[in-house]
């Protein structure tokens, strides 16, 4: 049996080089930022950040996260002490969540370690170059976003 056909040359598929990005960027979130903190956990800490309380379903949208995942950083957070989290007095199915003293001073500790860690991201990068990739990948995820919000509409 022969092979007629040329395995793909991965690296002129963005799929696959966002995915060794993202191990990248996983890599780096561990040994600069935090062996605790998930990504995904610090979005939700900086999307409370000077917000007074927020309801999950909202904090979930804002950061891009489904329900379940949602829950389970929701949960973890609470669990360290950095959220405390309460039901709504005017609609019981809401929960409503706030950061604590110790998740201000965690954020604010984090914070300048992101920067550290997306400079080293993409410190092969010139200033120009690193302003286009934001740019580039605004608008992929900008794009599937909304692709992603016209699936799940209803059809007429």
């Amino acid at each position: 049996m022969t092979n007629e056909h040329k395995a793909e040359d991965l690296m002129l598929h963005p799929g696959h080089l966002m995915r060794r990005a993202l191990q990248a960027m996983n890599l780096l979130w561990d040994h600069e930022v935090s062996h605790v903190i998930t990504s995904p956990q610090f979005a939700a800490l900086n999307a409370l950040y000077g917000v007074p309380a927020i309801d999950q379903r909202t904090l979930g949208e804002r950061i891009s996260l489904d329900r379940s995942t949602m829950a389970e950083v929701v949960a973890r957070l609470s669990a360290r002490g950095l959220i405390n989290t309460a039901r709504d007095s005017h609609d019981g199915r809401r929960k409503t969540i706030r950061l604590t003293p110790k998740g201000v001073t965690t954020l604010e500790h984090l914070i300048p370690r992101t920067h550290e860690m997306t400079r080293k991201l993409v410190g092969a990068l010139d200033a120009k170059d690193q302003e286009e990739l934001l740019r580039l990948l605004t608008a992929v995820v900008s794009s599937n976003e909304r692709r992603r919000g016209q699936s799940s509409r209803p059809r007429r």
